[in-house]
């Protein structure tokens, strides 16, 4: 039986009586805190995601201060974000299945809160009646008595299986539908699905076992990979908090629990929090031998400035120069913040748009180009993104690739090298867009990425391996893609 917001069948509760703020009863207009303030910063978050397109690894920090919620509470409801936002796909289909019409005509207060029950139900520890009595009581906060008793009825319909059962319910066969029974099981839509298997060179045919085992890897809680700031840190200074050193960047530590804006180090600007992938695809341009200066490095997409922090400490070291350009001036500032007091004052930033550059052409002897993409290989950390982006962002976002691929190029010297880099696996926007630059141009040749990084294991992809490709359930790392090419 499926059941209708406001039906008889959801009326569960019992009916709330009137007038108890009746005259002689002045009503308390003051703020209430609620009840539970882990689920409600938690249920916060997931509707602004919903709503407004935030983004949760940018709200949920401030929404947890502004609640004055810390410790245990904070660890929950970070928990009830993330986890929720990562199996949103896999909850909406039960959640479908136990209401009688769309779920995309739910109301839109109220939907987050039955994922929330959803994954309170399926995936945590939390007793059935708790998760359930929980999530009433949130939906009566935020949406009201009658629709709370719409959200009982639901949760009640949803707590009848356990996740397991769900699947094997709802799911495609596996053998006719490899792609479909995975996208359901796995909590990611079907076309990133596609797109993955084909970036791990696999087809429906062949079983996706890898395939699986990236999206049960994307569906993990990411550690946090710390960067120490060359010239101003060492992974060694970190040893005090409990963090170990990263497996493959001397710069990159893994700091086991805690919150990493309250370490010193990161507070002083000599740390930064940067997946070890991003690290290592900075490192390997700085591997590369150019010929005759090495003096005056471009970084033509720096923001947030993950990247530029590392390749300026290096730059300093190599008595070099840095050129950090960011299109989006607050996107600058922060680059501004990651580069200062970098060794020997190496970076400078400007405001810069890469597809029309503001510096000449071969004016550098090492070019980085981080090029925005769909970012399909950080859904660990921004799980959000795989139900916001659709299939034809790829599209939309492979001329702007190829432009700043060009323009990079173009920007550097003859013997000089470019790093193409995207946080996306998907070919189009990495392996095709490389091809379709070398293929339209006779003075660039395209180096093998792997020789460059030879302490990673299990990395070279594309043509003949000429690529570089990091993988969550391989490397423990995002998805980063690398191509190097010298300029003739």
């Amino acid at each position: 039986m499926t059941v209708a917001e406001g039906s008889p069948a959801s009326r569960g509760g019992r009916r709330p009586s009137r007038g108890r703020h009746g005259a002689g009863k002045p009503r308390d207009t003051r703020a209430r805190q609620p009840r539970d303030p882990a689920r409600r910063v938690a249920y916060d978050v997931l509707r602004a995601v919903d709503q407004r397109d935030a983004y949760a690894n940018l709200l949920l920090g401030p929404t947890l201060a502004a609640a004055g919620v810390s410790g245990r509470d904070a660890a929950l409801a970070t928990e009830l974000t993330y986890g929720t936002l990562r199996r949103q796909g896999t909850y909406d289909a039960v959640l479908d299945a136990c209401v009688d019409r769309s779920l995309t005509s739910v109301d839109a207060e109220v939907l987050p809160a039955l994922r929330l029950g959803a994954h309170q139900l399926l995936s945590m520890n939390v007793p059935a009646h708790a998760a359930v009595s929980a999530t009433v009581d949130l939906a009566r906060g935020v949406a009201g008595p009658h629709r709370a008793r719409f959200v009982n009825a639901v949760l009640r319909k949803v707590s009848a299986r356990d996740l397991s059962e769900w699947v094997s319910l709802l799911a495609p066969d596996r053998a006719s539908d490899p792609v479909g029974e995975l996208a359901l099981r796995q909590s990611h839509p079907r076309w990133i699905v596609t797109e993955l298997a084909r970036a791990l060179g696999e087809t429906p045919g062949d079983g996706l076992a890898e395939t699986e085992r990236l999206l049960v890897a994307q569906n993990e809680r990411p550690g946090v990979t710390l960067l120490a700031k060359p010239g101003r840190a060492t992974p060694a200074d970190l040893d005090p908090v409990g963090a170990t050193p990263g497996r493959f960047s001397p710069y990159a530590a893994y700091l086991p629990q805690g919150d990493p804006a309250e370490l010193t180090e990161v507070r002083q600007g000599r740390v930064a929090v940067a997946d070890e992938g991003s690290q290592m695809t900075a490192l390997a341009l700085t591997r590369v031998r150019v010929e005759g200066d090495d003096a005056v490095w471009l970084d033509a997409c720096a923001g947030p400035g993950g990247k530029a922090a590392l390749l300026a400490g290096l730059a300093g070291r190599r008595d070099a120069r840095l050129l950090a350009g960011e299109l989006r001036p607050h996107r600058a500032t922060m680059v501004a913040g990651t580069v200062d007091r970098s060794v020997k004052d190496a970076a400078r930033v400007v405001i810069a748009d890469a597809t029309r550059p503001a510096w000449r052409d071969a004016a550098f002897d090492r070019v980085l180009v981080d090029a925005p993409c769909t970012g399909l290989g950080a859904l660990r950390r921004r799980p959000e993104s795989r139900w916001r982006r659709a299939a034809e962002s790829v599209g939309e976002l492979v001329p702007l690739q190829r432009e700043l691929l060009a323009r990079a190029i173009d920007a550097t010297r003859p013997g000089g090298v470019v790093a193409y880099v995207t946080c996306s696996p998907v070919v189009a926007e990495t392996q095709e867009v490389v091809a379709a630059i070398h293929d339209e141009r006779d003075d660039v040749e395209i180096l093998r990425a792997a020789d460059y990084l030879s302490e990673v294991p299990d990395i070279a992809t594309g043509p003949d391996g000429l690529f570089a490709q990091f993988w969550p359930h391989r490397h423990g790392t995002d998805a980063m893609f690398l191509a190097l090419l010298r300029r003739r």
